[in-house]
């Protein structure tokens, strides 16, 4: 009951709930953020529990069938070779990246794809096979090209971007302030103030 209540403060300032939304426009419920974050909760305890349980399954029934020494060496085999592609494949992107951004384009696809290659390589540092395998499946560069687009999609679906016009930045109705400088230096002399 305690957590909910630090919950529910931290979302009454949080743009979209109903307490900041501005007239006209609806606002997100408080249930729903909850569900979101239980459901984002649910997802990631599964991926701590079951996966290191497969991982362990695996390699258990890999070292009954070809031995304990050659499962260590598969394991440890997998970790360099995806270490070193990861590697490949990361500077690979950083040249990219670099290259869009000297021609003046924002790097967004290579941005995505650095992600992809990081989450890569955390993949094959972690021991198992199944991550291993993940983490090898990504750094294969059409496979990365479509999960990238896969990912696009999925957070254009989600997501909502504001752009402002051209022009001063920000929204410009009502949110700033018009001044005139004028430099009042010339007419008075160093020693005596303006009142």
């Amino acid at each position: 009951m305690h957590g909910q209540s630090k919950f529910v403060r931290a979302t009454q300032s949080l743009p979209g709930t109903p307490e900041s939304a501005p007239p006209g426009r609806a606002a997100v419920p408080r249930r729903r953020c909850r569900v979101i974050l239980s459901a984002m909760f649910f997802h990631l305890l599964l991926l701590f529990t079951l996966v290191p349980i497969l991982e362990i399954w695996l390699l258990i029934r890999i070292g009954q069938a070809i031995d304990v020494g050659p499962t260590i060496v598969l394991v440890i085999a997998t970790g360099v070779i995806g270490a070193a592609l990861a590697r490949r494949e990361g500077l690979r992107t950083l040249t990219r990246i670099n290259e869009s951004l000297a021609r003046g384009i924002m790097p967004a696809a290579e941005m995505v794809e650095g992600l992809m290659i990081t989450v890569a390589g955390v993949a094959l540092v972690t021991p198992g096979v199944v991550t291993d395998a993940i983490g090898l499946a990504i750094l294969i560069p059409p496979v990365r090209a479509w999960l990238r687009r896969r990912l696009t999609d999925y957070f254009k679906k989600r997501v909502t971007l504001i752009q402002y016009p051209p022009g001063p930045t920000g929204p410009s109705d009502k949110q700033f302030i018009d001044v005139e400088v004028r430099d009042v230096t010339d007419q008075y002399p160093s020693d005596q103030e303006p009142e």
